[in-house]
């Protein structure tokens, strides 16, 4: 289909931010669409300038449009008054490169990463001019998929999903676009449809909603079963071995008006093993997979020459803990031909691997934000949470930040966690006093903020059996929070809303049954709930009530052990048993070292890879001993890791830290 561009553009005039559907950026791409080639529209469901950055779409843009078989567009959810303007006149959803109808494409493709943007995902799939239930689609229709890391519990989108990817999509999409290829040169023929989903079941990594029975025992899951034997009853995360064969982006967007995030973003590794047990993303994405140092260094440099950015920031789960990380900042900070220009930031920083001659070099050009995560507000609290970091250590980073000219210091923090205290939520305001009392000895005014999130259970997380905090209870220690900074100079308090974090524990903890909850909200006006002034608890509690939920059973309810949950069906590589025990741990309140510096947990993720930890001769890194009572650094172990038998493709020797 032709461009939708001539009935567009009188409009842009009428919204705002029209630059956000231009596209034009450097970096996009104009695809030739022919009858032979696989067309995806990749969509973020939110606003351009959240989703333009977002490396995992870029990445998927790139690889897919060097096939010779696909192609790729984006698009990115319309702000309300351009969706308004669009329903008025009768125009559909459009790719921001090329301006075609998003009804023209073969795949209609989602990457998820917050909850809160489900409603976003059907307001989309409903402007594309497609049925927002899969069951409701003919063979004309585009194929509907999502992955990112919300779709490790996909059954709240179950019913409006035809497909959905888990875990990393570099090689899986070139597998999804040779079954749909098929499916094109077949005539997508009546009753056709079927046979395409029940060929997508049987690619790994590809979990396809409508293969599988529901079944329930009163108002409990009772589980979730393949409907064909050929296909899976475990559906297994996708995992990319080595990040040095695939380095992308290569060419990453440059917007052409203000986005988050706009500086060159270069992924230096993937995963986690740290083993914070409330943190999804680091047990999903195990195990860590690092980009050799020569490798980030060029991209680092024909990124900032191509884009013109003078900021770059190094991304990961925990960057600080990369190998050789001080080199690497001070390969870029110092390099000739960056004429001193170039700053670096370093997102997720760990305290304990945070020092002062790496502050010194990240400070050298202009002090990027900082952020440090302690989580927990008391020593207690971090052991249950496997957040093993002191006070020392916060303290020492936060000295070597303020003694290097920072003013300004973030905090994260995480309240209703398992087994909390009033004196674990005090225990925030006490660190962010101390942390700002040290900076005064540096500055005479300093900032610190203590920004404080409600926790939520994640699937696939050893907290996934526990039961979150009420609105209620949020709401009251964010009170005791309030009261306890008012006498803390120089500290500044924020919190996320605990009726928001309610929602998201709807969607993140709900069965199948939630989606009838989601398309109520949608129904009802809810887009853009991830906004603040756009959120609307009422939405979701009269959703709850229609469809006869309990919010209470969904969200606040410990489950049992052997209880089903609405994600078995869906494997991230981590066994059960380690969840559980690990669960357990918490409780008791003990802390499990990283499992780089000590002997395997055998948490599972990496068997299927052929990787194994092998324990070589050499001194372990600092802060290797924190909580457990094992001392690591007598034990000086540090592992190496081999993937199938060549040390060259996942070796590390620790250094750096």
């Amino acid at each position: 289909m032709n461009s939708i561009w001539p009935q567009l553009e009188p409009l842009l005039a009428t919204v705002q931010k029209p630059a956000r559907y231009i596209g034009c950026e450097d970096g996009a791409q104009q695809p030739d669409h022919r009858p032979d080639r696989v067309a995806w529209l990749l969509i973020y469901p939110d606003t351009y300038e959240i989703g333009l950055p977002n490396q995992g779409l870029q990445i998927l843009y790139e690889i897919l449009n060097e096939r010779s078989d696909a192609l790729a567009e984006r698009t990115y959810a319309p702000w309300v008054d351009l969706e308004s303007v669009l329903r008025a006149q009768g125009l559909p959803l459009f790719s921001v490169d090329t301006h075609r109808p998003a009804g023209a494409f073969d795949l209609l493709a989602f990457n998820l990463s917050a909850e809160l943007v489900y409603t976003n995902l059907l307001n989309c799939i409903d402007l594309a001019g497609v049925p927002v239930r899969a069951a409701d689609r003919r063979p004309e229709h585009p194929l509907v998929v999502a992955g990112g890391h919300c779709t490790y519990n996909p059954e709240p989108l179950a019913d409006f999903l035809d497909a959905v990817v888990l875990g990393d999509g570099e090689e899986v999409v070139g597998e999804i676009t040779e079954v749909v290829a098929e499916w094109k040169a077949s005539g997508r023929t009546e009753g056709s449809r079927e046979q395409v989903l029940r060929r997508l079941a049987q690619v790994p990594g590809v979990y396809v909603p409508s293969m599988y029975e529901v079944t329930y025992e009163g108002e409990h899951l009772a589980g979730v079963t393949p409907r064909h034997p050929d296909v899976p009853a475990l559906v297994e995360k996708r995992t990319i071995a080595d990040l040095a064969e695939w380095p992308y982006p290569k060419r990453q967007l440059v917007p052409l008006t203000e986005v988050v995030h706009d500086r060159l973003n270069v992924e230096v590794f993937r995963g986690c093993t740290r083993g914070c047990r409330f943190c999804q993303a680091g047990m999903i994405t195990r195990p860590v997979r690092e980009r050799p140092a020569a490798q980030v260094d060029d991209m680092v440099r024909r990124g900032l020459a191509r884009t013109g950015y003078d900021e770059v920031s190094l991304t990961s789960l925990s960057s600080a803990d990369f190998s050789g990380i001080e080199g690497v900042v001070a390969g870029v900070i110092n390099d000739p031909e960056c004429s001193g220009q170039v700053s670096v930031s370093l997102p997720s920083l760990r305290v304990d691997a945070f020092t002062v001659s790496l502050a010194a070099e990240i400070q050298k050009v202009r002090r990027t934000g900082l952020t440090f995560a302690p989580e927990g507000g008391t020593w207690r609290m971090r052991r249950v949470i496997n957040k093993l970091i002191r006070e020392e250590d916060l303290y020492a980073a936060v000295e070597a930040a303020f003694s290097q000219g920072w003013r300004r210091v973030k905090l994260y923090f995480l309240i209703g966690l398992p087994t909390e205290t009033d004196d674990d939520v005090l225990g925030i305001a006490r660190l962010a006093g101390a942390c700002a009392a040290i900076g005064r000895r540096h500055h005479r005014s300093v900032t610190v903020t203590a920004s404080v999130g409600g926790f939520v259970p994640k699937a696939h997380t050893p907290f996934q059996w526990f039961g979150q905090n009420t609105v209620a209870e949020l709401r009251r220690k964010i009170g005791l929070l309030r009261d306890a900074v008012r006498s803390q100079a120089g500290v500044t308090l924020r919190w996320h809303d605990p009726e928001a974090t309610m929602a998201e524990g709807l969607l993140s903890r709900g069965d199948r049954h939630m989606g009838a909850v989601v398309e109520h909200v949608w129904r009802a006006g809810g887009t853009f709930q991830e906004w603040s002034e756009h959120f609307d608890l009422s939405l979701w509690t009269a959703a709850l009530a229609a469809a006869g939920i309990d919010a209470g059973e969904v969200v606040h309810r410990h489950r049992g052990r052997d209880e089903a949950l609405a994600w078995d069906h869906i494997s991230a590589s981590l066994h059960r048993d380690f969840l559980w025990q690990d669960f357990e741990d918490a409780l008791a309140e003990h802390g499990l070292e990283d499992c780089r510096w000590t002997p395997c947990y055998d948490c599972g993720a990496c068997t299927g890879l052929g990787v194994e930890h092998m324990v070589a001769s050499a001194v372990a890194p600092a802060g290797g001993s924190q909580g457990t009572g094992q001392d690591l650094t007598s034990a000086g172990s540090v592992p190496v890791r081999f993937l199938d038998g060549d040390s060259a493709s996942l070796a590390r020797a620790g250094g750096g830290r």
